[in-house]
C-alpha cells in the first residue's frame, strides 16, 4: 500500500481533528521501522521502548488512560535517522515531525490495541478492523 493511501488510513482512524500531515508523517515513521517484529507498529513501539519511553509506550498500548509524550521525548527515543527519515519524507524539520507524532502517536496507538495488546497482521489489516 502506498504511503498516502497509509496516511488516509490513519487520518480515518484518528477523526477529522488530525490533520492529514500528521497522519502521513506517522505513516512516514511507520514505513521506516520496518516490519522486523511482526508489524511496523510493533518494530516502532519497541524501538520507542527500548529508547527511554517504555512506561509511555505501555500506557499507550494498555487499557488505561494515555500518558502524554513530549516531541523531545520522542526525538531522544527514536533511533538515530528513523526521525530525519520520515521528517524529509513528509518535507519538514525533525523538531516539527517529533512535535506532531507526539501530538498523535497515543492516540493511534491506543486505538490500534484496543484489548491492551498489540495485534499481529498487517498495519493496514488493524487499522480496517477499528475503523
Amino acid at each position: 500500500m502506498a504511503d498516502n493511501d497509509l496516511g488516509r488510513l490513519l487520518g480515518s482512524l484518528l477523526g477529522r481533528g488530525t490533520s492529514s500531515g500528521s497522519a502521513n508523517m506517522l505513516s512516514a515513521l511507520l514505513d521506516g521501522a520496518g516490519s522486523d517484529a511482526g508489524n511496523p507498529l510493533e518494530g516502532l513501539l519497541n524501538q520507542l521502548h527500548d529508547g527511554g519511553l517504555g512506561p509511555k509506550v505501555d500506557s499507550w498500548v494498555g487499557t488505561g488512560e494515555n500518558e502524554n509524550v513530549s516531541g523531545a521525548e520522542i526525538a531522544r527515543a527514536l533511533p538515530t535517522g528513523l526521525l530525519a527519515s520520515a521528517a524529509r519524507t513528509c518535507d519538514l524539520g525533525e523538531i516539527d515531525a517529533a512535535d506532531q507524532i507526539a501530538e498523535t502517536l497515543p492516540e493511534a496507538v491506543d486505538k490500534l490495541t484496543p484489548e491492551g495488546k498489540i495485534p499481529q497482521g498487517s498495519l493496514e489489516e488493524l487499522i480496517a478492523k477499528q475503523l
